[in-house]
């Protein structure tokens, strides 16, 4: 991989440090957690003697793939600092993770903000979980069962169980070879996509709320009083993004969640651009999945009416000639 140039000089700089410290965005999805774990787990295999440490948040639905740690601003003074599947500084958790000697980013988002001194970002790998597994093999590091269990997790949470058009045949490939491993993909299922009564009644909500526009937008407001009503919480809320993407004639589609101080935004595509309109309310992501915010719910108009730009131009007939 030409654009993987950088991979030997992580190497040697992951080589060289004796306390390493793993990073990734706030409010961790599974690729998140499973790439920040299993480069963890992976590192601690080949290098036993170094402090290696994941840093963050932790998401209670999400807490069977592991546990973060606690650490302290001096500990960073001499130390390598990776990040992972992080695109913008604003999304790094942990505030001090550019205290570091050496800051290193990996990651498949769109580089708008080449916060670190080396990086490797590559937006057509399907997840952060698949490129450890890609550097892992470039390094002659080993993945052992509980390293595969945890990128195997990653890779099924940011293609949607291989459903999403990032899944490649080399996606599969690598997943083929996780699996190999004897994973235990029961128990990863049977925890990844559990739910409970209350987000269960949140998203038949949902489901009777959806608006479609002319032009193929769908979206959902859900703000204080709903999650009030469904004892929910906006993490929990904004797990149903795709709770409606079945839909037909549905080109785009966004859920507004209400958190204490901001209303998030999640949006998600079949086709139209949508990142770049995420960008204009303070966020960004892929071209088919990215988040924004936006501060009062007069502003979730705007954000319909740009994704309707979007939308209205993109038809599924011409995408599927060319």
């Amino acid at each position: 991989m030409t654009q993987w140039q950088e991979a030997d000089t992580i190497k040697s700089e992951i080589e060289a440090a004796d306390t390493i410290f793993i990073h990734r965005h706030v409010r961790p999805d599974p690729d998140a957690l499973g790439s920040q774990l299993g480069l963890q787990r992976i590192l601690k295999s080949v290098h036993p003697e170094k402090q290696i440490y994941v840093v963050g948040s932790m998401v209670p639905d999400l807490e069977f793939l592991g546990k973060m740690e606690h650490v302290e601003e001096e500990m960073y003074q001499d130390a390598l600092v990776l990040i992972l599947d992080t695109a913008n500084q604003e999304r790094i958790d942990g505030p001090f993770a550019l205290k570091g000697k050496t800051i290193i980013k990996i990651d498949h988002h769109p580089d708008e903000d080449p916060y670190a001194m080396t990086q490797i970002v590559d937006t057509s790998v399907s997840s952060t979980s698949e490129m450890i597994v890609e550097l892992a093999d470039i390094w002659g590091y080993p993945i052992d069962q509980e390293a595969a269990f945890l990128l195997y997790a990653g890779i099924v949470g940011d293609t949607g169980r291989f459903q999403f058009r990032n899944a490649t045949a080399r996606t599969f490939e690598i997943a083929s070879a996780l699996i190999a491993k004897d994973i235990d993909t029961n128990k990863l299922y049977r925890h990844m996509y559990k739910t409970n009564l209350a987000t269960l009644q949140l998203q038949g909500y949902v489901l009777q709320h959806v608006q479609v526009t002319e032009e193929g937008v769908g979206y959902v407001k859900i703000d204080k009083d709903v999650l009030r009503t469904f004892h929910a919480s906006p993490e929990a809320a904004s797990q149903l993004v795709n709770s409606f993407s079945g839909l037909e004639g549905l080109k785009c589609w966004v859920m507004f969640v209400e958190n204490k101080k901001e209303i998030r935004v999640r949006i998600r595509s079949k086709g139209p651009v949508i990142n770049e309109v995420a960008k204009r309310y303070r966020g960004g992501g892929h071209p088919m999945a990215a988040g924004a915010t936006i501060d009062t719910w007069d502003e979730m108009d705007d954000v319909i009416a740009a994704l309707n730009e979007v939308a209205g131009e993109f038809t599924f007939e011409e995408n599927e000639e060319s």
